[in-house]
Parts: C-alpha cells; structure tokens; sequence
C-alpha cells in the first residue's frame, strides 16, 4: 500500500509486486517479468529482517521460503514481496515530523549507507552525496509520503539513491529511529521530547522548512557499537563485559545501556552503545570520531569497534565515496580479517 500511494503521488518506487505475495508460482513468473536480481522483502519487517537477494532464478523458490520462514519467526507475518534489486545504492533517509493540527515538516536528511546484512552501522548528516537541489527534491517527495496518510509524529521515509542521483521510495518507519541522534545534534531539536508532546495533542514546536531559525548546524556521524564479531560474518557475541571506557567530551554523544560487569544476552538486539561525534564540518566530525573510537574500550566480548576504527581511516569513507556494498568491499580486501 505504501508503495501504491508513493506511485500515486508521483514519487520514484523501484520496480516490483503491487502487494504481498499470495502465490508461489505466480511470484516466480512476477521475478522474471520485474528482472533479476531479486530483492525479496518482509512485508511487516525492518532491520534486515526477512531479506534476500536472488541473482539466480533457479534459487528464487529455496530463498523466498527462507525469507518467509525468517519474517514469521521475526515479525509473526511471513507475508514478503518482491522488488528489483539495485546494487549499491546509497541508502537516503528523510526524518519528517507530522502533529494532529495537520502540520507536517521534515528535518533534513540521514547518509545510511554503510551497513552489514541490511542493517545500520553508520549513519551521518548531511549527506555528502546531496546537492542543495537533490535535498530539497527529496525533502518535499517525504513530505508527500507523510502527508498522503495524515501522519502524525515522528517517521522516517527512506530512499534508495542510485549512481546517476535518481533516488527511489524504500520504505516509511513510523517510528523514532536509532540514528535520530544525528538529527539531534544538526538541528538542535530534541526528537524524544517533541514525540511526547504530539503524542500529548500539542503543536509542534519546530519552525518552517527553508526558514531562517531551521538551518542545520555542522556535521554529525554515528558510530553502532555491536556485541557482534567481524571476523566471524558479525556473529553475535554474547557475554560479560569486563571493561566499558566509553569516550567524552566536547563534540561528542554516548546513549547506552551497558556497564563493567554487564552480561550481554544472546536474545536481544546486538546494539550495546551509539557513538555520535559532531564538528563543524564533516573533517572535523572524522577527526573527533578517530579520537574517540580510539579511547572507547569494551573488554570481555567482541565487539564492531575495531571494524569502526578501519572505516573511519578508510579513503573511500574520508571521500565520502560510499553505498551498501562499502562494507562488504572493504573486508573482502583485507580477507574478512580485523585487527583488534
């Protein structure tokens, strides 16, 4: 439906099945009309959760199983669908605010493109691939897509961007996300607060795209810090934390949960801190974040730490010369290996 609407309004979707799949063989003969590769998606997922990419046809029937059996397992619906698989895109999201007095703006843009198995590991703001044209291009086709179902709140409308700076509707989170950190610290807003307040029925509070008082201040890059191990696929890593110096000081943010003494469980979420460093530009911003990866020091279990340290040294990532493949690119160059 929400693809349905973007199409209806005139925004970009990538090619792919109107609905959730009803039939198996009907879905085969949908993949060869949309092209291969495949991407299959979890209906009522996230978070890289019930996702497979098919590049060969003859594998369509044994992975869409797998991506429905994993959705049911995740979510309690194995219903997925089916879109053409755009390799290395950029990963654009637009952080859109919406109150009950029919008011809705958004607060610019995330770069989430560095990601492992579909899922976050760094996210900043602005996004360096963006001109002032793209941004506001993108920022009114979010606007569109909150608007056309009266949203209200906090949500998040996500774009594929490919080479030639066409961008595409992924999906709307209606939800705050893990990455509103760098939102926060750009615009000076406090996400969390305002959520509460229109929850409460109040106005919001933040003034009007393009206006003066709205402009974004610097830059700001979040780092995940994962209870997972690079070298072993980012298995989960499970365990005691013995030691946890998390970083300080001007320009940078921790939100975590975890301490010395802490047993990370196996059940839950990897996700044991975010790491949100600022300056006023993006160099400055990676300065600060070299810095403090280096100072951060998690012992008892792995950790994405050390993988984090090499991004940031990386002159890809310093060039602002990223996508969804970056990470996988990066550790097949160094064979998968990650020094501690």
């Amino acid at each position: 439906r929400a693809r349905q609407k973007m199409k209806d309004k005139g925004v970009r979707i990538i090619p792919g099945t109107d609905g959730v799949i009803k039939d198996i063989d009907e879905a085969r003969k949908l993949a060869i009309e949309i092209g291969f590769p495949i991407m299959i998606k979890a209906s009522a997922g996230g978070g890289g959760k019930g996702m497979r990419i098919v590049e060969d046809p003859d594998r369509f029937l044994s992975l869409i199983s797998a991506a429905q059996a994993e959705a049911k397992a995740n979510f309690g619906d194995g219903g997925v669908y089916l879109e053409r698989c755009i390799h290395n895109p950029r990963h654009v999201e637009i952080q859109v605010f919406g109150d009950a007095h029919g008011r809705i703006v958004h607060l610019g843009e995330r770069e989430c493109s560095i990601q492992r198995r579909h899922q976050k590991l760094i996210e900043e703001a602005p996004s360096p691939a963006l001109t002032p044209e793209l941004r506001q291009e993108m920022g009114e086709a979010a606007i569109l897509a909150a608007k056309s179902i009266d949203y209200v709140g906090a949500g998040t409308v996500e774009f594929l961007l490919d080479d030639g700076h066409l961008f595409y509707f992924l999906e709307m989170n209606t939800r705050i996300q893990v990455e509103h950190a760098v939102t926060e610290v750009t615009t000076g807003f406090d996400l969390v607060k305002e959520q509460i307040r229109v929850a409460a029925g109040e106005a919001l509070a933040f003034p009007v795209n393009g206006s003066e008082s709205f402009q974004r201040r610097g830059h700001a890059i979040e780092f995940r810090v994962n209870a997972e191990d690079p070298d072993r696929d980012f298995a989960p890593g499970p365990g005691k934390i013995t030691t946890f110096h998390p970083p300080g000081g001007p320009g940078i943010r921790i939100d975590t949960h975890v301490y010395a003494g802490y047993n990370v469980p196996p059940y839950y979420d990897s996700l044991l801190a975010k790491l949100i460093v600022s300056g006023a530009t993006r160099e400055e911003a990676i300065l600060r974040a070299r810095h403090s990866l280096d100072q951060f020091i998690i012992e008892g279990i792995p950790t994405t730490l050390p993988l984090l340290r090499r991004i940031v040294d990386n002159k890809a990532f310093l060039d602002g010369d990223i996508d969804t493949g970056f990470v996988a690119r990066m550790l097949s160059e160094i064979d998968g290996r990650i020094e501690v």
